[in-house]
């Protein structure tokens, strides 16, 4: 019984823990900056969308862990005849 509360509340805290450590970024204008900017305009909010965020790095390596991941299965199902 321990050790299905442990469990759970190790599964519990991964599911949590993105949602606990978001945090909202401050205005762009200021506390006083009177009044929102339209978003694109000068000093405003930028585009919608983010931008222009680099996701090569990221998608390279999980492109490459998932080949890994796919000929290990190959090889072991292989193997295994």
């Amino acid at each position: 019984m321990k050790k299905m509360i442990r469990i759970a509340s190790v599964v519990a805290f991964l599911a949590l823990a993105p949602v606990l450590s978001m945090a909202q970024p401050p205005h762009p204008g200021g506390a006083g900056s009177g009044g929102a900017t339209p978003v694109g305009a000068p000093g405003g909010a930028g585009p919608v969308g983010g931008g222009g965020a680099p996701i090569d790095g990221g998608l390279s390596i999980f492109l490459a862990l998932g080949a890994a991941y796919g000929g290990n299965k190959v090889y072991q199902w292989k193997k295994a005849e």
